[in-house]
Parts: structure tokens; sequence; C-alpha cells
């Protein structure tokens, strides 16, 4: 996973894997889906973002991983 904010514009995306994105859902104003054509979700674009969200924070961040999620060494 990627984050960019691009400041000049107030347009944050996160971009979530490889694949090119083919298609997009608006989810709500100026909040968008990209997905292939599979329907896969690959980003979300958010518009404005500072006026919907607080940028410092989703600029840092906590990872937190579930031990069950981890891979497990075989001997």
């Amino acid at each position: 996973m990627k984050v960019y904010y691009d400041k000049e514009v107030d347009a944050l995306y996160i971009k979530l894997g490889n694949k090119t994105p083919e298609g997009v859902i608006e989810i709500t104003e100026g909040v968008n889906l990209d997905t292939t054509s599979e329907g896969k979700i690959v980003g979300l674009e958010i518009l404005d973002a500072s006026k919907k969200m607080d940028i410092k924070t989703i600029l840092t961040y906590t990872l937190e991983l579930d031990k069950k999620l981890t891979p497990q060494k075989t001997a």
C-alpha cells in the first residue's frame, strides 16, 4: 500500500496494489474507488481531502499485525 497526497489540489490517493485501474466507483462526492475489470479494488481517491479528514493522521500510521495472519515458519 502506498499513500500519495498532493497539497496543491488537496487530493489523497491510497494505492492498494500494482494492478492498473480500469474503472471507477464513486462512493460519495469526491470519494472514488479505482477498480479492475474483475471488480477488485486497487485504489482510493479522496478529493478535498483536508476537508474530509485529518491529513496528518493518514500520513503517519501505526502497523499492528495479527499473529494469526503472520506466516508461520515450518521446520
